[in-house]
């Protein structure tokens, strides 16, 4: 048996979309800046340097010397220019080529030049099919409702990741939570949240719809969906019009498919399955934006007040909020605006066994506290941080291990010749000399057995 000190951690990262593009092999880039909106995706998300490299090289139709790109930034800002050409060179934007006379030289990737100018001058087809054919659209949605809805769809999903029994998704989008690591499945038991996907709940809106849709992606084509092609639409939605309607008309049936699971993700609407006309939300158009991953809602913030009697007041009507501090506490009344709960030890070990650390719980409330709590130093009191990590360390501090025991030794000497042999060896587990008793592992048994035996024949 060990003590085990030592807290577990889990970090959860959201790539942003270059970080992702990166990933992805040189035959799927080149293809995808075969679409003028995902070229122009690409380019709104570069650093600012490296967009100024693309532009000086846009219209160029031969390679330029290595020096003579180095030569436009001053030596004190090398580093920032160190950091572009490893995007550029990254993301296949540039391409490296000899020059006559061996000089090294840069050219602008050809296909992504060449559509990128098509977005940026407007030429090319209609990203999207035209709806003018179809007519007014007699059930059209206005900005306002298109938000309430997108928000609304949304919440679904983060109710049901905390268990709240209304929510209910379709069994893929179940499969994804788990697959993503969100949420975890027993035999026989409903889906329940996990330690990365507490972390998940912490994050602001836009940060979990890009984290969710980098899991949607990385499993694409384990699903028999054609990555390019759902990206590029991605990318073009990201520049729709929000409250414009527009066509389905032309897409193929994996598109179709990818439309449906949209639906329900809050990204567009669409007013039935067999619809011809679908909106974009404001969720789709923010999609490719950066994402850091690290922020939080800031309209979550400041309704949380925690006292050193584990009492917990949050000034909240949000059913989601509710829920998430239901996770590690007891909740003892309900009123309007107003959930008085309990932090027991039960109900944080209850949150541990499900995945959820301390820090994550001492995060989400001192993230989430009330103004008067925050002009405290600390802004939570110290006895309730401790006793959580102290309710946590009480579950991880023993570690078993499978051993087989020696004792009865007839003497100290005995004891310790043995016990020395089996140090030597690596195979010690545990020692008490008082006792004359020690324990070793399976796989060492064997040779501490013969070494016990020799000394006993020559004795």
């Amino acid at each position: 048996m060990e003590s085990v000190m030592k807290l577990q951690r889990v970090q959860l990262k959201c790539k942003n979309l270059h970080e992702f593009l990166r990933g992805l092999s040189p035959a799927i880039l080149d293809r995808l800046y075969n679409h003028p909106a995902t070229c122009l995706a690409v380019f709104r998300e570069l650093p600012g340097l490296a967009k100024n490299y693309v532009m000086r090289m846009l219209f160029l139709e031969q390679p330029l010397p290595q020096a003579a790109v180095s030569s436009w930034v001053k030596k004190e800002y090398i580093k920032e220019q160190e950091e572009s050409s490893d995007v550029l060179l990254g993301l296949r934007l540039w391409h490296t080529q000899l020059l006559p006379g061996g000089l090294q030289g840069i050219v602008l990737n050809p296909i992504f030049k060449e559509n990128l100018r098509i977005a940026l001058l407007g030429g090319g087809k209609a990203w999207s099919d035209d709806t003018s054919q179809l007519g007014p659209d007699k059930h059209a949605r206005d900005v306002p409702s298109l938000d309430k809805y997108a928000e609304e769809r949304w919440e679904v999903i983060l109710h049901f990741m905390v268990g709240s029994p209304s929510a209910a998704v379709s069994q893929d989008l179940a499969q994804l939570l788990i697959e993503a690591g969100l949420m975890k499945s027993e035999p026989g038991e409903p889906p329940c949240i996990t330690s990365s996907g507490f972390q998940f709940l912490l994050l602001d809106t836009s940060s979990q719809l890009w984290y969710f849709m980098l899991q949607y992606l990385q499993s694409a084509e384990t699903r028999g969906m054609d990555l390019v092609e759902i990206l590029s639409f991605l990318f073009q939605l990201s520049f729709s019009t929000l409250g414009k309607d527009y066509s389905v008309e032309g897409m193929s049936e994996s598109l179709l498919n990818f439309l449906q699971h949209l639906r329900e993700f809050g990204l567009v609407f669409q007013r039935k399955r067999k619809s011809r006309r679908y909106y974009p939300t404001r969720l789709a158009i923010n999609l490719s934006s950066g994402i850091s991953g690290t922020t939080v809602d800031t309209h979550n913030q400041g309704f949380v007040v925690v006292e050193t009697n584990y009492r917990i007041y949050a000034y909240t009507d949000s059913e989601l909020q509710i829920a998430l501090i239901a996770l590690f506490s007891e909740m003892l009344y309900r009123f309007p605006n107003l959930v008085v709960a309990h932090i027991t030890r039960e109900s944080v070990q209850q949150a541990i066994a499900n995945g959820i650390t301390a820090d994550q719980i001492i995060h989400f409330l001192r993230t989430r506290a009330q103004s008067v709590m925050l002009k405290q130093t600390p802004v939570l009191p110290p006895t309730i941080t401790d006793q959580i990590r102290l309710w946590e360390l009480e579950r991880d501090r023993l570690r078993f291990s499978e051993g087989v025991l020696y004792n009865q030794f007839l003497s100290q000497v005995d004891f310790e010749l043995l016990r020395d042999h089996a140090r030597e060896l690596g195979v010690l587990v545990f020692e008490n000399p008082a006792k004359r008793l020690m324990v070793v592992t399976p796989a060492g048994h064997s040779d501490v057995k013969r070494f016990w035996k020799r000394q006993k024949h020559s004795s």
